[in-house]
Formats: C-alpha cells, structure tokens, sequence
C-alpha cells in the first residue's frame, strides 16, 4: 500500500511541472528549483521505499559538539554514524569502525547531514492552485479582507472538486522538504460548508502512516459575519483539533462577542484554538489582552491557545511587549509566525527569551492570497537567520529551532542534544556539513524520514 501510495504521489507531482517552471525561475522566494533538485536526487537513489521494520542507515553526519576559538564558536564538529532503526525508533547509534548487527539489512545516507523532521505549524491544505496551471493572485493594494473574503466565495467551488488531490500535492511537497508534522488550518464557510474539512480528512487518511497532521477549523469568513457557529460545532465532533478564528474587529465588527464565541466551542468540545489575528491597531493589543484575560480566567484553557501571526505586537513598547510576552508564557499561549519580512519585523527573539514558544509555518503555497509559500521550513530558518543577525555559526545553528519545534542537534553548550536512543527515526538528509550550512545556504534535502519510514526522496542500497 505504501509503495502504491507513493507512486501515485509521485504520479500527480510530475503534472505540475507546468506550475513549477516558472517558480523554479524565482529562486528562494518560489522553492520550486530546490524541490526540482532533491527530486532529482532521489531519482539518482536506488531506494525510494524501505519497507523494513528493523534496518541500519550507514554514513548519517551527525553533530558531535561546537570547533571554538576562545569563547566563539567558529565551526561544527561532525562524524559519521549508522542509525539502527527498528520499530520506527532509533534503537542504536553505532559510531564509524564499530561492528554493526549481522542479518539486518543496510542502507546508505552516503554522507548526508541528518536533522530533526520539521514541522509546518500553519498552512491551508484544502486550498491552492498547486497542482494545476500557474495562475497569479488578483492585485491586492486597496482590497480590504472583506474583498478578498467575497473573492474567495466565488474562487471555492473551482477548488473543492480537487481540493483533496491537491492537499495530497502540498503534503507531498513539504514532506520533500523536511516536513512530516503540519497544522493545517481548513475552511468552514457558507459557500464549502464541511465539504473542505471531508476532503482534507480523505487526504490526511491516504498518509496517515507518513504524515502526521492537526486540523483547525478555521471561520475564514468570519465566525459571527458568516453565522458558522453551529458548523464549527460539526466540525469539532469530526476531528478537528483546534477552534479557529479571524480579527475579531476588522471581520466580525464585535471583538469581544466574537472571541467569546470562539473559546466556546473549544470549552465546549474540550479543544484548542488557533486564531489568524492580523489586525495591528489598537484594536489587535486589545484582542490579544484579552484572549490572554480569558485564558487566565478559563485555567482549561492553559497550554492549548496559538495565536498566529499576532502582528499587533509589533506595535507596543519594549515594555509593554516584556508585560505580554510574561502573561503570555505564564499561560502557555503559542505565537505561529511567517517569519514575515517587509514592514512588520515581529519581535520573535523576545517572545522566545520571555518563554513564549514560537513556531513557523507557510501559510498560503500558491493561492489566491499569495504566490510565494515554498513549504519549507528550513527556508523560514534562513529568513529568521536574517531578519534577527544570526550569520554567525553559533546563531545560524540555533535558528533553526524555529523550523523544528525547538529540537536542535546541539544543546546551548555544544553537546549532542538529537539523536538519542528511544528517539522516533523521523529526520530528514540535507546535503550539508552541518546545521549552521544548512540554514544558511537552505541545502537541498534528499530523504524524509518519519516514524522510520522513508516518506519522501530516497537513499542508496548498500552493497551485500
């Protein structure tokens, strides 16, 4: 079945050369050209499917410790290991030279850098052009949200007949990169009503065993505006993970009475929330206040409230912004951010000293609200790198928390931090020296492992 699954993966990806041609052309901004060169790479593998429950991966680079001059860290020791892997774990590290187990059988990472799988913690599967023939948003300056929501209202009965092949695209493309955990936000609206919520479930289903994925029921037309809160409900008894919600003023016209609404459904049905907040006046501080408020005075909520892209806080004080950024770790409130460049610079490092976690994702792949998303994550690791100056080895090194959910291979004091033994074999292969080159130069991948299943590119059978 897995063999049959990806074929057909790869089947539907080769028909969007069309879409990715001119991508190719755009260079980091579009992803395409990297994706065409691991997809190459993997075409020169002679193993695209492991079906082994217990193998060796030889010649993995693994990080060892920080090379420093004084107190600088000036490079990054690396080796090479053979990965044992059995039950979707990692049940051994065995270093260069030493006697690996006999009757097991053998692949070759051929010196590859192993990093930790990625995670994409904010993406739309159930909508994009990715897939069928490249087609460029309408011009956005002067449409207000309310523009493109009617937009979008005329554009979802084009996409929904295939929207679940199209999903099967995007999980495919991001898992080429790195990605085998994804939050994917999906369309509750009067026009599509649960039907884009049954086709990313079918989608999600096909990979169940190759991608794991959350599901935010996301009101992309307004909770109140759009009168879905009895679909929202639905929505949570099918399986959807998270509440969504979208600016509360500028959509709904009622901050309060909306974001009331919001957390309760997810009081109601005992799930998260997930909001998109894009509003920067006034009224998005206000939101954020008071989202943090109602946490503080739902304790049920704790731990389970993202605000995503939360663009209000590049707004307040210094001071302020160490006030919202305390209220926001002491209730364990998560921020998804773009890593947007242009006018906004959100204050990321902040938010992560003050023990907010942070996360990134791609958001649009190819839609009508934006041409750019790439779905790879390592990409948001390099803009990170340099929006916040980390061009050093050190700083790039640990930039690339941001793509990982905060797994990195070396701990703060240069000590192997990933992989251990009991570890889940999910990891991808970068054509790099080490994770400090990889940020940097967004190496190509040309494996994706999850759960020990090789789920993407492939990996050279070793000689018997």
């Amino acid at each position: 079945m897995h063999n049959a699954v990806s074929q057909s993966r790869r089947a539907f990806l080769s028909r969007t050369g069309q879409v990715t041609t001119a991508a190719a052309l755009a260079g980091l901004t579009g992803g395409m050209s990297r994706e065409a060169a691991a997809a190459d790479c993997a075409s020169e593998a002679d193993v695209t499917a492991i079906t082994d429950n217990h193998y060796l991966l030889t010649d993995v680079r693994l990080e060892d410790g920080f090379e420093r001059d004084g107190d600088i860290v000036t490079g990054t020791r690396t080796s090479l290991n053979t990965l044992e892997i059995k039950d979707g774990k990692i049940a051994a590290l065995h270093a260069a030279g030493t006697t690996l187990p006999s009757g097991v059988p053998v692949y070759q990472a051929s010196g590859q850098l192993a990093l930790p799988k990625m995670r994409d913690m904010h993406i739309h599967l159930d909508k994009t052009f990715y897939g069928g023939p490249w087609k460029a948003p309408l011009p956005r300056q002067g449409k207000t949200i309310m523009d493109m929501i009617a937009l979008e209202e005329k554009l979802l009965p084009q996409l929904l007949p295939t929207s679940e092949q199209r999903a099967e695209g995007l999980i495919a493309l991001i898992q080429s990169k790195g990605s085998t955990v994804a939050r994917s936000h999906c369309n509750i609206d009067p026009v599509s009503g649960l039907k884009s919520l049954e086709h990313l479930k079918l989608a999600l289903e096909k990979h169940k065993d190759s991608f794991d994925c959350e599901i935010v029921a996301f009101p992309q037309h307004g909770l109140l505006h759009s009168k879905v809160d009895g679909l929202m409900r639905e929505a949570m008894q099918m399986g959807a993970a998270y509440v969504g919600g979208l600016d509360p003023t500028n959509v709904d016209s009622a901050m309060e009475k909306s974001l009331d609404a919001m957390f309760q459904i997810a009081i109601d049905s005992g799930k998260g929330v997930d909001i998109h907040l894009h509003e920067t006046s006034p009224a998005g501080v206000a939101a954020i206040d008071y989202m943090i408020d109602t946490v503080e005075k739902n304790p049920v909520l704790k731990d389970k409230v993202t605000i995503s892209h939360a663009f209000a806080l590049t707004t307040l004080s210094p001071e302020a912004l160490d006030e919202t950024a305390a209220r926001l770790a002491a209730n364990g409130m998560t921020i998804a951010s773009t890593v947007p460049i242009g006018g906004l610079t959100m204050p990321l490092p902040q938010l992560s000293k003050a023990g907010v976690f942070v996360m990134t994702g791609t958001d649009s792949v190819i839609d009508h609200w934006s041409p750019f998303g790439s779905g790879d994550m390592l990409e948001k690791a390099y803009l990170y790198a340099q929006l916040y100056r980390g061009s050093d080895e050190y700083h790039l090194s640990r930039s690339l928390a941001i793509s990982t959910g905060g797994i990195l291979p070396l701990d703060a004091d240069g000590n192997r931090a990933w992989p251990k033994i009991g570890d889940e074999a999910g990891f991808t292969l970068a054509s790099a020296s080490c994770s400090a080159e990889a940020v940097a130069r967004v190496s190509p991948r040309s494996a994706t492992f999850h759960k020990g299943r090789l789920v993407s590119g492939g990996v050279a059978k070793a000689s018997s």
